[in-house]
This record gives C-alpha cells, structure tokens and sequence, in this order.
C-alpha cells in the first residue's frame, strides 16, 4: 500500500545517503528484523547493544515508508490525556506509561549523543492550547494529574498565552522536556553505527514465505533464504503475516512545510505546538527556520491520487496557520498526505504474538510513534533475552484491543 503522496521535505536535509555492506547471508541469525524505519533500527540497536547476532531486511530502501513522512515530534503526552487514561486502564498503569514516554525521549537523546550529527535532536517544550473555551477546564484537569505525578508542566492563563505566543486562547498547558528530531537523518545515522557494529542490512528485499521449522523460522526471499531463532516486524502501517489489530484503525493525515522564515518572534522559544480538538492540529518549527505544521486527519487509509485534493487540505493548513500566526509572510514550499495507524485505546501495539511464539510486534500506532518505538525496543529486546518485563503486559497484543 503506498503511504505517502506529494512532496516530502525530510529527504532534501540529506546530503549523503547510507552506504550499505554488502554481507553475505548468515547461515544463522539470532534476530531477524523485518522494517528499516525508525522501529526497525531502534530495536536493532537494542539487540546489538544485548550481545545478538541481527539481520534488518527492507522491501524498499530504508526510511522509505512512514518514517519518512513523521514530523518528528516526540511527546510524552499521549492522544489521550493523563486522567483520561487513568480513567481507562487505572492509575497505576497510565502513570507508568507516561513514565515510560517520557524515558524513552531520554534514551533517544542519549542514543543521539552518539551520532555524529545528532539528527537535529533538540528539547523543546510543548504548549498545548485550548481550542474551545469550555477546554480549559479540560487542560487544567490534565495539568493537575501531571504535576501530582510528577511530570514537568506548568499551566497558561489567557494573558500569559497571549503575551508569549500572541494569540487569544483561554488556557494551555505546557510539559517540559519534549524534543524534536529528523527522523530521516536519525534513521541513517543509527542504521550507519548499526553496521558499524555488526548489523547485517539487507535492502529491496521482498520476504515471500515464512517456514516454521522446529525452534527456528525460514525467510525465503529471490535473494536466498533467511534463517532466525526470532522475528521481529517493525513494519510501520503494512500488511501484518499474521491476525489483524482489532482494537486499530488507519487514517490519512495533511502536512506542509513552510518556507525559511527570517524572524520566528512570537514563536515562544521554538516550542512544539497543538490543540485539544480531534483531530489537533500540530506544528513546530525546523532548524533552516521553517514551519510544519500537520492535521485534518481523515477517516480513509488510502493517500489521495487527486492533485487538487492535497492542494486543498494544504492551503486549508496554512490558513490555520496565518490564524495563529497572520504575521509571518509564510508559503508552502513542501506538502503531503500520509496513511497512519491509530489504536482504539491510544496504546501501542508491542510483543511477542499469542498464537506465533518467537513472532513479535512492534507497531508504534498513534500520534507517538517514535517514541512508542523506543519503548518497544526495550520491551522485545528484554523479551528475547527472556528477562522480566511488566512493562510488556500494558501494551501487549493479548489485551483486549490487541491482536486476532
């Protein structure tokens, strides 16, 4: 299914494109992981930095499918808020899922450290406003269930918002310690350092059959057969090998990429901005000083083929954004429309699945993906080492919403 249509922006940063070894297949690896975005390698470096030999096959080029078309934008916050999670699944474990977001954002960082660039890895604050009014109240509910567990947040009064972002809203909640990221150069910096360390990389390959044979499964590809102990599908929004996602649904979503913008005042310290409708939108800014700003999402999983389609939701982006913002002088110089997973209950899809032992998912559904990669990166890797993980039992696939 093809995922994203229009004129993608991340793919112009990109000066050098990876060099990939060209290794021989194994007659054994350990792990196999299918998908070559963000999930993908994150898991592969989980995996290389646990001692196991790894191979990471890719139908396309890497970071070619849906990590090319993220913003980048990495919340602990989730779609659905603290206390209406709480609401959901308990406090217990909605608090320690926000924990866990907000972790993962850390270990990302510290990933990025290592890189030689950093992928443009940027902490940045979030300000969430109210669309409506009558959603103040909701922010402020959502500010006290952060502060009394302890996330870094603070809440805006309307004078607060209207003399740091200059626009007229009723309230927004703020939380520290989000960040920013190229989720483009991430991908090929990380796949880079994989390689480096013995990660076997294996691109335009198509996996035709899965073969079970007693502890161990077989790829068979036109390039030669793959041989694991354990598989892993990092594949974004493609086909799954087994069972469908009960509790999931995908969508489209408009994005546009604005020109270089000389002055960003008002924009408070580059913040990462959305709202409380649904759907939000969101925006934030990049480091040659332009504007993303994304949304409109629909309820259709196929991109549109229509020209004047993509035209019409991407002007309607920039009206919104001239709402906020009518004084910058801004045209849209990328635009596009992309496919998206979103889960029922706001959580991620990961583990090992219930009926295919040794078969495990990683699939980051929902506005959070990449942070919900790192998360998952940690849960399979523990799993496949076989140590204790209780993380594991609020995202796993057996859950009610899970897999079938």
């Amino acid at each position: 299914m093809k995922i994203h249509s229009g004129t993608l922006y991340w793919p112009t940063t990109i000066h050098n494109e990876l060099s990939i070894i060209k290794n021989p297949i194994a007659p054994y690896y350990e792990v196999i992981i299918i998908g070559g975005g963000i999930s993908g390698f994150l898991t592969a470096h989980a995996c290389l930095e646990a001692g196991l030999k790894v191979a990471l096959i890719e139908k396309n080029d890497i970071a070619k499918g849906s990590t090319v078309a993220n913003t980048g934008i990495l919340h602990f916050s989730n779609d659905m808020m603290l206390h209406e999670l709480i609401e959901q699944i308990g406090e217990k474990d909605a608090v320690r899922f926000y924990r866990m977001c907000y972790e993962a954002i850390q270990q990302i960082e510290t990933i990025t450290n290592t890189l030689p660039d950093q992928a443009d890895f940027q902490r940045r604050q979030s300000i969430c406003f109210a669309s409506k009014t009558r959603d103040a109240s909701k922010l402020l509910r959502e500010f006290n269930a952060l502060h009394t567990h302890g996330f870094p947040c603070e809440y805006w009064n309307d004078i607060i918002i209207k003399e740091r972002l200059g626009f007229e809203k009723e309230g927004a909640l703020v939380t520290f310690n989000d960040a920013e990221i190229n989720p483009v150069k991430f991908v090929q910096a990380l796949a880079e350092q994989c390689q480096q360390r013995g990660l076997h990389i294996f691109t335009n390959i198509m996996v035709n059959v899965l073969e079970d044979i007693h502890d161990s499964t077989i790829l068979h590809t036109i390039n030669g057969q793959f041989t694991t102990r354990h598989l892993i599908f990092a594949t974004g929004y493609q086909h799954l090998p087994y069972g469908q996602l009960k509790g999931s649904d995908f969508k489209r979503s408009y994005t546009i990429v604005t020109n270089s913008i000389d002055n960003f005042k008002p924009w408070y310290e580059h913040s990462l901005i959305w709202e409380t409708k649904r759907p939000y939108l969101y925006m934030r800014t990049t480091p040659d000083n332009r504007i993303i700003i994304g949304g409109l999402d629909e309820d259709k999983a196929k991109v549109p083929k229509s020209e004047e389609k993509l035209e019409k939701q991407s002007n309607k982006l920039l009206a919104s954004l001239h709402e906020l913002f009518p004084h910058y002088n801004v045209k849209i110089d990328y635009s596009y429309c992309a496919t998206f997973g979103d889960s029922i209950d706001c959580l991620p899809f990961i583990g090992e699945h219930p009926d295919h032992p040794r078969y495990y998912y990683l699939l980051g559904y929902g506005g959070n993906g990449t942070v919900y990669s790192m998360i998952g990166a940690n849960i399979i890797t523990d799993l496949l080492k076989g140590v204790p993980n209780d993380d594991a039992r609020i995202v796993t696939l057996a859950r009610k919403n899970g897999i079938k």
